[in-house]
């Protein structure tokens, strides 16, 4: 027979974690959550240390603790994007197979980010642009675009583009134009336009035989 447990004992070890409430995030966590969020929205120079500091809800001496001053925390808020754009590009890339598909696929995940309800522009151009040369904030920036003209090429090379460093530049400004585009057109199927653009371009990279094998990717 199953023992019952009397009225007002104390609850079992499994029963008291399972009403714990979750941990509430560190301090680092929420000075980055904040500076996400108003860094992106406002720019990195029109939010100041105080603000970031009132909207997360930690002492001063945690933000220096964490990030040594606000160039670090805006280093580590850049970081925080490129993590960020990584992942949305991994994720589309692991639903093609082809190279040829996985390549536009880069531009399809550009379309996702479009559509989010605060897209507000590339966070590196902006904070690359009222940071001084040689900082770490221009490094970061820099790391960034190193990051995606690599990631452009290799998939280039993968497509078999006789000229991958090339095809990788051309499409790296695409995707350039079309984030450039959407800001401040407000047009959320810049993507869409780059993609066919990068489809045509791909073609025209191509050994003939390769290019009239290619399978198509969806909205080619």
């Amino acid at each position: 027979m199953a023992t019952r447990v009397p009225a007002g004992s104390a609850a079992t070890p499994s029963a008291q974690r399972e009403a714990r409430p979750p941990a509430r995030p560190s301090a680092r966590e929420r000075l980055l959550a904040s500076a996400n969020e108003l860094f992106y929205s406002e720019g990195v120079q029109s939010v100041g240390i105080d603000r970031i500091i009132e909207h997360a809800g930690v002492a001063k001496a945690s933000l220096y603790n964490t990030f040594g001053n606000k160039e670090g925390l805006v280093r580590a808020y850049l970081e925080s994007r490129r993590d960020r754009s990584r992942k949305r590009v991994a994720r589309a890339l692991t639903r093609y197979r082809t190279p040829r598909e996985r390549l536009l696929a880069v531009f399809e995940a550009q379309g996702e980010m479009f559509t989010e309800p605060d897209y507000n522009g590339c966070a590196f151009v902006s904070a690359s642009a009222e940071a001084e040369a040689g900082s770490a904030i221009a490094g970061e920036a820099d790391a960034y675009r190193t990051w995606m003209r690599g990631l452009l090429t290799e998939l280039a090379a993968e497509a078999g583009a006789a000229d991958p460093d090339l095809l990788g530049r051309q499409l790296h400004l695409l995707y350039d134009g079309a984030m450039l585009s959407a800001r401040m057109d407000r047009d959320p199927t810049a993507s869409s336009t780059a993609r066919a653009a990068a489809s045509a371009l791909l073609d025209a990279a191509l050994p003939a035989a390769a290019g009239s094998s290619a399978p198509r990717a969806a909205f080619a």
